[in-house]
Order: C-alpha cells, then sequence, then structure tokens
C-alpha cells in the first residue's frame, strides 16, 4: 500500500477648479495661501471629493448590507437553536455587543421604548416591536448601529464586518461554547479548508540526503492514480532540476492553474528515471494516513472532512491485500473531529448493520437515527481505537459507534465530550453562522456531551496501572467494567456531578506510546480483546429518574 508519513513532511474621475495667480493689492495671508504651487491645491482638492464620495457610498451600502445579514441570521437562527428563543431575545442579546466595542454606548428597555444612550445621554429612542416580528426587530438593530456609528469613533474604527462580529458574539455568549459567527474572509478560508485547497499535485514533499523525495501521495490527489508513490526522488519539474532547492521552492512548484499539467521526473531507489504526467486539481486536504506495523496497519485520521471516508474506503481496500494482518489501529488522538456525516460513513466501512449515532433538536432536519447497512469491508477484523482528551465530536461518534456496537475496543481517557453538532448558514456578506442544532446519542443511548467516550482500556492512570488492566483481562477480568457501564447507563439530562464522577475514573489526558503499546498487546492477544469486547453491556438498565 501506498505509505504515508505521520512525520511533518517537510482608476477616478474628478473635477478640478484652478484658481487664478494672485494679485499684488490682495493682503499677504490671502496671496501666501494662493501662491501655494497648484499640483498641492490639485491633490488636495482630489483627496476631498474622493473621501466624500467614498464615505457617502459606504454609508448607503453599509446599512443595506447589514439590514440583509441581520436578517438573514435571525432567520436562520429561529427554528434551529437547541432551546427556543424569540427574535427579540437574540436581538436584545446582540445589541449589547454595542457596549462592547465602546462601553460609554448602552442599550436599554424602558416602557416599551428602545433607547440607545452615548455617555448616558440618549440618542435614540424606537418603539419596541412584538417578540416575533423579524423586520420589525431587524429596523431597530440596523438604526441603532447606525447611529452607534455616527456617534462613536470606536464604532467607526471597528469597521462593519467588526461591529457585526461584537453583536453576533454578544448574541452567542448566551447559547453555547460553538455556535460562532465567521466573518467573510475566515469564512472564505473556511470553506477553501473544508473543500479543497489551491490546484496542485496532491503531493507531499520532504528531504533525503539532499534529494527532494515524496513523502506521501493524496489519496483524494490526481497522482494518487499515477505511478507516483512515496520514495520516489523527484530530479525535475516541467525541466527545472530541484538540484539545491529547498522543499518549499519544490512543493511550489508543484501549484498552478486548475487543469494545467505539471511533469516530474522521477525514479525510485535502483530504478530508472521517468516522466510523470499529472493534471492539476483543487485537492481536499488529506485526513488519513496509514502505515504498517508488525501484523497490523495503524490509520491516523487527524480530522473528518469531505472525503474521510473516501480516504478510509482506499487504504482499508489495500490493507485487506496485506498478508498474515491480524488487526487494524484507528488514531483518532488529537482529532479534533468535522463533518458528522464523514464520521457516520467511515464507520459504516467497518459495520455490517447497525445504528451509528442519534441526533436530536428542535428542527425536524436536526432529527435522525443514523443507521448504517451495506458491509464491513474488513470481514470482522479486530479493532482498536486510540483517543485522548483531545479527541472531539465526529471523532468521538466514530469511536462510540464502533465500541456500542462491539467492532471495536477503546484505548486511552476519556475524551473531550462534544456531543453537539452544527449547522452552517451562508450570510449576504459571506459571513457564515454556525448554529448548534442537535444533540448526539450514542447507539446505546447515552449522551456524548459531556461525557464523552469512556475507554475500556485506561492509559491515563500510568504505566503501572495499564499493565495490570492488560494481565487482568488476560485472566478474564475488566477494571474497566464499573465506568464503562456507569456510562453507558448515563440519560440526557445528566447531573453535572454525575458526569464529573465517570470522568474521574479514567481522567482526560494527552496520548502516549503506551496508547500503542496496550493496542498491540490488545491485538496480539484474542483473550485480552474479547475481554475487553465484553465491558459493553448488550442493553444497558435505563438509570433511575432521580440520577438523570
Amino acid at each position: 500500500m501506498k505509505r504515508r508519513s505521520l512525520l511533518p513532511p517537510l482608476r477616478a474621475m474628478v473635477s478640478v477648479t484652478i484658481l487664478r495667480p494672485p494679485r499684488e493689492d490682495m493682503p499677504r495671508g490671502l496671496r501666501m495661501i494662493l501662491q501655494v504651487p497648484r499640483d498641492t491645491f490639485i491633490m488636495i482638492l482630489v483627496v476631498a471629493r474622493l473621501t466624500t464620495a467614498a464615505h457617502a457610498d459606504d454609508a448607503l451600502v453599509s446599512t443595506t448590507l447589514t439590514s440583509s445579514v441581520l436578517h438573514a441570521s435571525l432567520s436562520f437562527l429561529l427554528p434551529r437553536t437547541l432551546d427556543s428563543h424569540t427574535v427579540r431575545d437574540f436581538s436584545l442579546w446582540g445589541l449589547n455587543g454595542l457596549s462592547a466595542i465602546d462601553p460609554s454606548l448602552t442599550v436599554e428597555e424602558q416602557h416599551d421604548m428602545l433607547h440607545l444612550s452615548v455617555a448616558q445621554h440618549t440618542v435614540l429612542a424606537l418603539a419596541t416591536p412584538a417578540a416575533d416580528d423579524l423586520a420589525g426587530w431587524t429596523d431597530v438593530i440596523t438604526r441603532m448601529m447606525q447611529t452607534a456609528w455616527d456617534r462613536s469613533s470606536d464604532m467607526r474604527a471597528t469597521g462593519q464586518d467588526g461591529m457585526l462580529q461584537g453583536f453576533f458574539d454578544e448574541l452567542f455568549n448566551h447559547l453555547d461554547p460553538y455556535s460562532r459567527y465567521v466573518a467573510p474572509d475566515a469564512a472564505v478560508s473556511d470553506r477553501g479548508i473544508r473543500t479543497g485547497g489551491t490546484a496542485s499535485a496532491g503531493l507531499t514533499l520532504g528531504l533525503d540526503h539532499h534529494a527532494i523525495i515524496i513523502t506521501a501521495v493524496n489519496a483524494n490527489g490526481p497522482s494518487w492514480p499515477t505511478a507516483l508513490s512515496a520514495g520516489q526522488v523527484i530530479y525535475a519539474i516541467n525541466g527545472r532540476s530541484t538540484q539545491d532547492r529547498t522543499v518549499e521552492a519544490v512543493s511550489a512548484w508543484l501549484q498552478g492553474p486548475p487543469g494545467s499539467l505539471v511533469r516530474l521526473l522521477v525514479a525510485a531507489p535502483g530504478r530508472r528515471r521517468m516522466t510523470v504526467s499529472v493534471r492539476r486539481e483543487s485537492v481536499p486536504p488529506e485526513t488519513v494516513f496509514a502505515y504498517t506495523s508488525g501484523h497490523h496497519v495503524v490509520l491516523h485520521i487527524t480530522a473528518f472532512s469531505a472525503n474521510t471516508a473516501e480516504e478510509m474506503s482506499q487504504y482499508l481496500d489495500e490493507a485487506m491485500s496485506i498478508a498474515h494482518l491480524s488487526g487494524l489501529i484507528l488514531d483518532l488522538r488529537g482529532n479534533r473531529g468535522g463533518v458528522l456525516q464523514q464520521a457516520v460513513t467511515t464507520s459504516a466501512l467497518m459495520l455490517d448493520h447497525g445504528v451509528a449515532a442519534i441526533t436530536q433538536g428542535r428542527d425536524p432536519q436536526a432529527n435522525h437515527v443514523w443507521a448504517v447497512q451495506g458491509g464491513d469491508m474488513t470481514n470482522g477484523l479486530p479493532i482498536v481505537i486510540l483517543v485522548d482528551g483531545r479527541t472531539a465530536s465526529a471523532a468521538e461518534i466514530l469511536a462510540a459507534a464502533l465500541a456500542d456496537q462491539k467492532r471495536a475496543v477503546v484505548v486511552g481517557s476519556a475524551t473531550l465530550g462534544k456531543g453537539l453538532v452544527q449547522t452552517i448558514g451562508q450570510m449576504p456578506n459571506g459571513a457564515e453562522l454556525f448554529v448548534t442544532w442537535s444533540r448526539v446519542l450514542a447507539p446505546l443511548g447515552w449522551p456524548l456531551q459531556g461525557l464523552g467516550v469512556m475507554p475500556q482500556i485506561c492509559s491515563s492512570l500510568g504505566e503501572a496501572s495499564l499493565e495490570r488492566q492488560l494481565q487482568d483481562l488476560a485472566e478474564g477480568n475488566a477494571e474497566s467494567a464499573t465506568w464503562v457501564r456507569a456510562s453507558r447507563q448515563a440519560r440526557y439530562p445528566m447531573e453535572v456531578s454525575r458526569t464529573l464522577a465517570i470522568r474521574k475514573s479514567c481522567p482526560a489526558a494527552i496520548g502516549t506510546d503506551n496508547d500503542l503499546d496496550a493496542a498491540h498487546s490488545l491485538l496480539d492477544n484474542p483473550e485480552e480483546y474479547r475481554a475487553a469486547l465484553a465491558t459493553i453491556p448488550e442493553d444497558p438498565a435505563i438509570p433511575p429518574a432521580h440520577a438523570e
């Protein structure tokens, strides 16, 4: 299989009035003014004319655009937030953001009137709209923002984007930690990361004894189906020698317009040189890296982007052709998540059938039972999943799905516990709203939010404890059975004290090499693996109501 290293690879029309020369009978001071060089007057007039025009245009466009962004965002929020709120709630929360930009600005509601004050003096008073009057509240917010802009130098200094950012930051402070407003420039960048970067050949390069080599071939990229592979030396690109060039410089040569052709002169060690032509494409980010370790294949999933499941499918297909393969290790440590659907689809590659996750929210479109059926590409091959305190969101969904379905044993520590799903709305100004609209439940019904995934083998209790756990498993006993069952019995809503008590059994920590050692031990000793699988209850009892 193509091995990927986990090591870092290294124009303005103006009218101008020209003044006549000064007469001798003019006062001396005026003669001095008029004797300023003609070019200087032209420059001053041009700047004044352009500046005035720019401010007039900005004010008109700003108000119109601000109003459309506010209307679109409030419309997007209303049916989707986890808990029901009115337009009034969102609006008053957001208007408090004006004070965050300029503390002299305050918005207060008195006797059905909204007052915008500057240094405690009312500068605008408007009738309070009905709680769900979307158009009314949009108009009120827009007018207050425009007045604040006119009255506050701090507001003008922060700009339109900063004003909207302050509004939404304050609004989302009243919701959850993950809902947010992403300004236009950052949103463009984020979309590029999610869907693909600049056009390239899809290769990662490195340096080996002064030679530029291929260290990884992106499975999503145009080089994947070619003869290019990791370990090959690149001697030239489009006829330009790579000798004495840096990795960064040669990597830049691989970039170009989408669809353009790049020719690489390469050779594997001990082989003849050959030319491989690749047509550049916009390549989604690579998220899966694989290597063999003994009779096991380690698949490191760094995030869940639009192509993660496809990458996994390709790697699993190759892995199953390896002779004497006895197990898979999915490394999710440090994986902060990504696209939920990709986590579900990835789980389907290793499950014959069953529920992978359940999502629940107010919006009917947020409610799903994510069931999978199709076929296990690994034919039941033993799987160990590595997690740590940074493993979150979609990564937790995958780990919980395979663990609850008894298709994998989880090793590591309690994960982050991010079991909330965000939906994305694109705004008229190019910004994006990320709004939490559903909670995630694992296949056995327990909530991921706050609790996280509790591993069957805990490595955060120390090396001695880890060795004892493995020895107990070899004898058919599992120290983790108590905390694993407790986590599977949990139901939403859940008391914080109970959540903390369960997580304390295997505290969240950063993963170490001991995790990988334990994974190999489990895969090399079937009795340990079976005992760890058995810690997952078939049908956990629902806890008493008072414990919820």
